[in-house]
């Protein structure tokens, strides 16, 4: 008789119970729509500029240049040289203290581009160990002037034709590299 009851008290829980240990999956798409909107929301407002560079094929070969200006910026360890690599060398700025000389650099590229209006091509050459900033930095002077503060901030195009490369060796590195 025990087992009757027993077997009667089972059956009874088991209809009691039915059913109740499906998965429940409202919450998870409750969940799975605020996500979505939550991202939906958060995409327009994210905003990513490209730069395109024009970075040189390995082993190959520069093609020729017309004539006229063809804008070199070098980073040095200690300063930047702003050269045309047919005539060399047309400004040079030393470091202040720690940091490059920016500003010079700026207000040196207003002056070319005054020259040379149709100019938009730029190089940017980095000696090895030159640190990432300092590449932006210099590639953000060059692409650009910036005027003003604040809400009336102005960016005057400069050379937005920026590519990218080796600095050339310099008189003491040259010969301790041909060695």
């Amino acid at each position: 008789m025990a087992s009757s009851k027993l077997a009667a008290r089972s059956i009874r829980n088991h209809a009691k119970y039915k059913g109740r240990n499906d998965l429940n999956i409202v919450p998870m798409i409750d969940m799975m729509v605020i996500l979505v909107f939550f991202l939906l929301f958060t995409a327009v407002f994210s905003n990513t500029n490209i730069l395109e560079l024009n970075l040189p094929a390995p082993n190959s070969s520069v093609p020729e240049l017309p004539k006229g200006l063809n804008l070199e910026v070098i980073v040095r360890g200690d300063r930047i040289e702003i050269a045309d690599r047919n005539s060399g060398i047309l400004r040079s700025l030393p470091k202040q203290g720690a940091d490059y000389d920016y500003k010079g650099l700026s207000e040196y590229l207003q002056f070319v581009k005054s020259k040379y209006r149709d100019t938009i091509a730029a190089s940017v050459l980095l000696e090895p160990n030159i640190p990432y900033d300092v590449l932006v930095q210099t590639m953000d002077n060059t692409r650009v002037w910036q005027t003003g503060t604040g809400p009336s901030l102005q960016s005057i195009e400069l050379f937005p034709d920026i590519s990218v490369g080796d600095a050339p060796l310099t008189g003491a590195a040259a010969t301790g590299a041909a060695k």
